[in-house]
């Protein structure tokens, strides 16, 4: 959480694994971690910086190669919570895949999160 910019507190912290770890296992796996930041980012997106977007960028790109694939963006997707289909993932891919090659670039991503409501 420090690396994207979140410094709480130990009791902060206890709050967000209650309301996160689904499971119940006292921590955060992957998929609990992916539903806090999409939260995260849809509650206070107006605010976050390029550097802090770089670091969530880098969070979600999981296999570290510079871009969201499909795979990694149905990730996020689902960890929304919401209902969400496989065409809702193609029509909300491309959209967001300006470039067409694929998968999401850093300055795809950008311009996708600037209309995050």
């Amino acid at each position: 959480m420090r690396m994207l910019g979140q410094n709480p507190s130990r009791e902060e912290l206890d709050a967000i694994i209650e309301e996160v770890d689904e499971d119940g296992s006292g921590t955060i796996d992957f998929e609990e971690f992916l539903v806090m930041m999409v939260q995260q980012l849809k509650e206070d997106q107006a605010g976050k910086s390029e550097e802090e977007l770089s670091e969530c960028f880098r969070v979600f790109d999981k296999n570290q190669d510079g871009f969201i694939d499909r795979e990694e963006f149905a990730d996020i997707l689902h960890a929304t919570g919401e209902p969400v289909t496989e065409e809702d993932i193609n029509e909300l891919m491309a959209d967001a895949d300006t470039n067409k090659d694929g998968k999401i670039d850093f300055d795809e991503f950008l311009k996708m999160m600037e209309n995050v409501q």
